[in-house]
């Protein structure tokens, strides 16, 4: 069985010379360029750093456990979840859209803390257009609220000084 231009040698290609595959020091084995008077598996650090240098706390793909880091595109601090308004509008003025606004609004944090910051970010925006339809829905509903009551007492006013003016 033969594979591409093996020579004479019978391996995949000629070898290079000095026998080997890399580059070698002449004085020592070993794989990768080793300094002479040691071994090992390449150089280290003088300090003793482990596996390479580490980013300090906050960079990196995540700062943390469950913190987002500060590296790589990831925004520092997450959008604002429009919790409070949410509950508010949801209370005091359109509870149907104020519903919509409370689970936009808890979906921020849960996809900040997976690290959909863009998801995050979208939640909040359609948190706060909820909350904000909620207001205004709330705002119209009150208005023709009070509108109905004046028509209401003026009828029966209107009502009443009628029955009282016929005796």
């Amino acid at each position: 069985m033969s594979y591409g231009n093996q020579g004479g040698s019978g391996g995949y290609g000629a070898p290079p010379p000095g026998g080997g595959y890399g580059q070698q020091p002449p004085s020592g084995g070993g794989y990768g360029q080793q300094p002479p008077s040691g071994g090992g598996y390449g150089q280290q650090p003088p300090s003793g750093g482990g596996y390479g240098e580490q980013p300090p706390s906050g960079g990196g793909y995540g700062g943390g456990y469950g913190q987002p880091g500060g590296g790589y595109g990831a925004p520092q601090n997450p959008p604002d979840n429009h919790l409070v308004w949410a509950i508010l509008t949801t209370i005091f003025c359109c509870l149907p859209l104020g519903i919509v606004s409370i689970v936009k609004s808890t979906q921020v944090n849960s996809k900040w803390q997976v690290g959909d910051y863009q998801g995050a970010i979208q939640a909040s925006e359609e948190a706060k257009t909820w909350w904000k339809r909620a207001l205004i829905g709330g705002i119209i509903y009150y208005v023709l609220l009070g509108i109905g009551m004046v028509i209401y007492f003026v009828i029966i006013a209107a009502a009443v000084s009628t029955s009282y003016s016929s005796y």
